[in-house]
């Protein structure tokens, strides 16, 4: 086992791609997901990744995660480049570095909550740092849940179980892909102040994959994908921002899409859709 797969690196990128290229297919049903993009993400920071659907938002967290690999190019967590990993090494990496949230709760419903958020320390035979658990359990405000199992727990709870456990073992960056999207406003509120307060109050770095712009709001920055290219991005964004740069991307999207191009007209009527 090399030691850059298991030591975190000190420099201020908690994860980044270089030249990152994805393809899926050839020939005539070849997908560009990912077209040369560029792009870091700092430590300590709050990300979320928007974008049109296809624009490439989840295949880029993936490829960051690794979960998938990049058909060009490289992806870094902190210093480690993941292209050089043996399987073995990408599974110990993902497992004592990273921390995973996902739309469905993938909870274990035999588990009650505590067992649930110490599961994969269980699984790794390492024993969990108890302040460090008690911390993110207080800071979840999950200290009169830890004996419920999941079917005991409203989704919201549910959400907030899975974030704890992703944040139990200490990992670097909590990668998050649509984490409200299962949820009703107050949970996905509520989850999405929880997740807040991960970066705040226990510093760690969250990278999450929404079409929500009341979600992202809660972010430090969001980035912007169009088809499978980085559009932009801003820092303390607010919900009406967003929405507005995403509805732009949309309509260029529509444009380079539309055989000769789009006539104004058609334009018009596509923008008087989105409104509906």
């Amino acid at each position: 086992m090399s030691d850059a797969a298991t030591q975190p690196a000190e420099s201020v990128a908690a994860a980044r791609v270089v030249g990152a290229v994805k393809i899926y297919g050839s020939g005539e049903t070849e997908v560009r997901a990912l077209d040369n993009v560029d792009i870091t993400f700092e430590r300590g920071c709050f990300t979320a990744i928007m974008g049109p659907s296809g624009s490439g938002k989840s295949t880029l967290m993936h490829c960051m995660a690794a979960l998938d690999d990049l058909t060009e190019g490289q992806a870094f967590i902190g210093d480690t480049d993941l292209s050089t990993l043996s399987d073995r090494e990408l599974t110990r990496l993902r497992r004592d570095r990273l921390g995973f949230v996902f739309q469905a709760f993938n909870l274990v419903p035999t588990l009650t909550a505590i067992e649930n958020i110490t599961l994969p320390m269980d699984l790794a035979r390492r024993e969990p740092d108890r302040e460090w658990v008690d911390s993110v359990i207080a800071t979840m405000g999950l200290g009169d849940r830890l004996a419920h199992r999941p079917n005991e727990l409203s989704g919201g709870q549910q959400q907030r179980v899975a974030l704890s456990r992703a944040l139990a073992s200490k990992a670097e960056i909590i990668f998050a892909d649509e984490p409200s999207g299962n949820l009703d406003s107050r949970s996905g509120t509520d989850v999405m102040r929880f997740m807040r307060q991960a970066v705040d109050d226990l510093g760690r770095t969250v990278v999450m994959v929404t079409h929500d712009v009341k979600a992202a709001s809660y972010a430090d920055r969001a980035v912007f994908l169009g088809d499978g290219s980085l559009r932009g991005e801003m820092l303390n964004p607010t919900a009406v921002e967003m929405l507005d740069y995403i509805k732009i991307l949309q309509v260029g999207h529509f444009v380079r899409s539309t055989p000769g191009g789009a006539t104004m007209d058609e334009v018009l009527e596509f923008m008087e859709d989105m409104d509906d």
